[in-house]
């Protein structure tokens, strides 16, 4: 889908460090494989990454903009207040900044956040009984997974230390009602497990259309 009527906006190519430059290629990369995934959800959902050689400052798409939309120079560099860092025409959403960083500011190995609203990872998170172990893919990322429950439209700054609390250590946060979350020091790791987490999704949606499910012992899980 094209639009005509998206503000104008500079390039950053010469105007950022070299590591910042590659790291919103690779994120705005990362919004476009997203999309292509069909895992977006028009401008509803956020991928941020931790700016290299900074602390509290990250990376995250602008209000608006679909993810098929997002350039490097469109992402918007925000501090842990959520004040943008570089001139830019769009605004912060606010339920992405809370949800992001809070984790972000919570786990320093926590380079790369995606959140998503596809279709399977909302049904799955509106289960009862959470990701079942009933295939190969769901085996690898299911030690990895911890659960938050719905709140609302994440806008209230006091959720955050629910969110880290939940998160704790691992690094996969099925959000109850609402979605899947992954976060990765890396922003393929964080991409690889969220297709993991994406996929045992699916396949569990599918599968509970087939009838009695078999379920992996959980000694396999564990040594998995």
């Amino acid at each position: 889908m094209q639009r005509f009527n998206l503000p104008a906006y500079p390039s950053l190519e010469k105007h950022v460090p070299a590591g910042e430059w590659q790291q919103r290629q690779e994120l705005a990369g990362l919004y476009r494989v997203i999309a292509r995934f069909g895992w977006d959800d028009l401008v509803f959902t956020h991928i941020s990454s931790r700016v290299p050689d900074t602390d509290h400052h990250f990376l995250i798409n602008p209000y608006g903009l679909m993810f098929e939309e997002i350039t490097a120079s469109s992402l918007i560099k925000v501090n842990l207040k959520g004040e943008p860092l570089t001139a830019t025409p769009f605004p912060v959403n606010p339920a992405g900044f809370v949800i992001h960083s809070a984790l972000h500011e919570a786990r320093p190995d926590a380079n790369c956040v995606i959140h998503t609203h596809s279709r399977a990872g909302v049904a799955v998170s509106a289960q009862a009984g959470g990701l079942l172990p009933i295939s190969q893919q769901v085996s690898v990322v299911l030690p990895q997974v911890a659960y938050h429950d719905y709140e609302g439209i994440a806008v209230n700054d006091d959720e955050k230390a629910r969110l880290q609390a939940d998160l704790g250590t691992r690094n996969c946060l099925i959000l109850r009602n609402h979605g899947l979350l992954t976060v990765g020091d890396t922003i393929a790791n964080a991409f690889l497990l969220h297709y993991l987490l994406e996929t045992s999704a699916q396949i569990q949606i599918q599968a509970q259309a087939g009838g009695e499910l078999r379920l992996i012992g959980q000694s396999i899980i564990d040594h998995t």
